[in-house]
Formats: structure tokens, C-alpha cells, sequence
């Protein structure tokens, strides 16, 4: 890092709008939203950036937008100016919490059970700090305040509007809090982080019938089963383990009554990938499977995929970045490599599928718990430490200047 980089205590800037963090991460937390359409929210994240230099950008296709924070400081070389873009997303999910914290949802079947309350309070944070800076920042930082995290591809409807173009960041950055590792451990890795996820569909076509003459139906049961077999046996046969899936079936159902042969059956599961050549692989081979062993019953197979999120790959240039900031602001035993990735899906897939850049998490393990076994993300139980956004403000500063003054360097 540059000796003015060296310079700045994060630690320090970061609690100094610590309090209000806290305020707007309650505020988020009593009042959830879901899906694409946050406006509560939204009004809750602009007021707070009110009055600072940022030009605000936002498209038609969500309540998210864009803030924009141009330096000011004169370069060198001006062919040398870049823009980072750093993300919280805003959305919640579908459950009804069960904490018993005073600033507990409000609103029943809603919670902040993913934590993104606490993404979004970071980032205003961080955005407050570095606009009180801005005639020292060479380059140019987008925050990306983002809703419709949780499996409605808000990321890539954003870039759709053009929210990522102008200007379009040169790398992206963005932290996700996890009760399971100790408050404020910064953890990431190079490559695939995270898996894709997609929606698998099965139609087994036959021939209704009495039960007690099966040989004059055309029974789907009996070739939906050897379908879901077929699956698990083409990953572990054909799927290799170093670029590993999981496919799961999850929902069978078929049949009305006791004595009678139905005429259909469908299926519904999940599929899991940590690359595209492994994602497309199995996508070929459970539209193969579910057509061919049906047809081998006398029966008719249709297979459809609903696409859902990419595998989220960092740049390993990214990551190194993340690495260096964390070690050097916080010391080296701020940061924890991941061993593997994991399998869960995250759409900021879409923005480093564009842009390089790295996905990381941060720990915010309530202090004194078992952190291994706090309640997990998406439980109606999760809590989360708040004390951990101070490292994530300070964090999200540090990565945005280093990437500004040196690049992947």
C-alpha cells in the first residue's frame, strides 16, 4: 500500500459513523422488503446519503440505484483514472423472525435473515467516509445499492437499465456477513466462491390405469424413480470431482388415489455447479436422462431448466487485493482462506461475470457464542453482531482506494 493509504486509520474513520450504521441497520432491519421492489427501503438508504456529493443513477426495472462519488484529486496520468464499484443489496426474505431483538421485524413473513440490512448499512458507511475524502480520491467509486438479491436476479436486471455502464467500473467488490466465523474475519478465496443455481423440471407422461392391471397402463412412477436413481448416478459417474455438482430432487409427486395407475408424474429439484462447463454438462444430461428412461417405460419425458444464478468466480487478482488490504490495515490474522467453495448462489455472480473483481464474506458472530454453531443464514433465529460493520465500512474503504491508486497491482 502507498504511505497516504498507510496513513489513514480505517479503523478510526469507520467509528466514527459507527452510530449511525447502527441506525440505518435497525431502521432496515424493522421495516424488510422483498423482491425488486424496495422502496422503503430504498427512501431509508437516500436519506442517509442526503447531502452528499454523489450523483444518484436508477432504471426502470427496480427500486435500486446507483450513487456515483467522482474525486477530485489531480493525476499523473489521467489514462491511469479508474472506477471501482462496490455493492450492498437490500432485499429480505419471506420468513417471520424469531429473536426477540427490540428492533425485530415489524412485518410478519418478513426478516433480514440474510443479513443484507447490515450490507446495506456498510456501505452508506463507507460511502459517508469516502465522501468526506473526495478531494483526495483519484478515480472514481459506484456503490450499487441493490434489491432482489434473494432469487430474482436483481443484479443483472440493474445492469440491464445500464446502471453499470456509465461510467463502468474497471473492478467490484461487495461483503456478505456470516454468523458462523468469528466477528470481523475477512474470508474469501481465488476462483469459484460460490455455486450456480438452477431450477430442474421433469414431466413423466404415461398411461393411466387400475392398479390391479398395471400391463395395460403406462406407468410413470415406476420411471420417475429410475430417473431420480439415473441422476444421482450421472454425477457421480460423469461429473468430475475436482469441478464437482450437486443435483438434488426435492419434490416427486404423482397419483390421486390408492388403485389407480396415474397418468403423469412430476419432479422438481435443484442443480449446483462451480463452473459453467460442469453447469452446461448436467444441464445436457438431465434433459438426456429424463427423455431417454422415460421413453424406455413406454412413456414420454419433457425436461426444463429454469436458469437462476451463475457460479460466482472471483479473480484471483481480486481476491489477492482483498487479501492485501485485509492483512496490512488489520493485520494478518484478519483474513482466512477458504479451503472450498461452498454451494449456496449469489447473484453479484452477474456483475463479476462483467467486471472482475471479488466476493469475500465477514464474520459477525455474536461475541461469547459458538460461532460453528449460531443459528445460520436464512434461519428465523440468525443474529448477527453489530460490531462487525465497523471492520466492513473501514474494509470496503481501504479495498475502494487501493484498487483507485494502484489497480490489481
Amino acid at each position: 500500500m502507498s504511505d497516504d493509504e498507510a496513513r489513514v486509520d480505517w479503523d478510526a474513520a469507520a467509528e466514527a459513523v459507527y452510530d449511525d450504521v447502527v441506525a440505518l441497520r435497525r431502521a432496515i432491519h424493522a421495516e424488510p422488503e422483498i423482491g425488486l421492489d424496495c422502496p422503503a427501503t430504498s427512501a431509508k438508504i437516500k436519506a442517509a446519503l442526503a447531502g452528499l456529493p454523489l450523483v444518484i443513477r436508477e432504471g426502470p426495472s427496480t427500486t435500486g440505484f446507483v450513487a456515483i462519488l467522482r474525486g477530485g484529486a489531480a493525476e499523473a496520468n489521467a489514462g491511469q483514472r479508474r472506477t471501482v464499484l462496490l455493492r450492498g443489496d437490500m432485499d429480505a426474505l419471506p420468513i417471520t423472525e424469531q429473536t426477540g431483538l427490540p428492533f425485530a421485524s415489524t412485518i410478519d413473513e418478513r426478516m433480514h435473515a440474510c443479513g443484507h440490512d447490515m450490507h446495506t448499512a456498510m456501505l452508506v458507511g463507507a460511502a459517508k467516509t469516502l465522501a468526506a475524502r473526495q478531494e483526495t480520491i483519484a478515480g472514481t467509486i459506484v456503490f450499487m445499492f441493490q434489491p432482489g438479491e434473494e432469487g430474482y436476479g436483481g443484479a443483472r436486471l440493474m445492469m440491464d437499465d445500464g446502471l453499470l455502464a456509465d461510467p463502468k467500473p474497471d473492478a467490484a467488490f461487495a461483503l456478505h456477513i456470516t454468523p458462523n466465523a468469528p466477528s470481523g474475519l475477512l474470508i474469501g478465496r481465488a476462483g469459484p466462491i460460490m455455486g450456480s443455481a438452477d431450477t430442474l423440471n421433469a414431466r413423466i407422461v404415461g398411461r393411466g390405469g387400475h392398479a390391479a392391471q398395471p400391463h395395460e397402463a403406462r406407468d410413470p412412477i415406476p420411471a420417475a424413480c429410475e430417473i431420480v436413481t439415473a441422476l444421482q448416478v450421472f454425477v457421480a459417474r460423469q461429473v468430475p470431482v475436482t469441478d464437482p455438482a450437486v443435483l438434488s430432487i426435492t419434490k416427486f409427486q404423482a397419483g390421486t388415489a390408492e388403485n389407480v395407475v396415474p397418468d403423469e408424474a412430476t419432479l422438481l429439484g435443484s442443480l449446483r455447479a462451480l463452473s459453467e462447463a460442469t453447469r452446461a454438462k448436467c444441464h445436457a444430461g438431465f434433459k438426456q436422462i429424463v427423455e431417454h428412461v422415460a421413453a424406455a417405460h413406454g412413456c414420454t419425458g419433457e425436461a426444463w431448466i429454469e436458469d437462476r444464478f451463475p457460479p460466482t468466480i472471483n479473480d484471483p487478482r481480486g481476491t489477492a487485493l482483498q487479501q492485501t488490504v485485509a492483512t496490512e490495515v488489520f493485520g494478518e490474522r484478519a483474513w482466512f482462506t477458504l479451503p472450498q467453495p461452498m454451494t449456496g448462489a449469489e447473484d453479484f455472480a452477474y456483475v463479476l461475470g462483467a467486471i472482475p473483481g471479488a466476493f469475500a464474506f465477514i464474520g459477525a458472530a455474536p461475541e461469547g457464542s459458538d460461532f460453528l454453531a449460531n443459528a445460520p443464514l436464512h434461519s428465523t433465529r440468525m443474529m448477527l453482531d453489530e460490531g462487525a460493520m465497523a471492520r466492513g465500512v473501514a474494509f470496503h474503504c481501504a479495498t475502494a482506494l487501493r484498487f483507485l491508486e494502484r489497480g490489481f497491482d
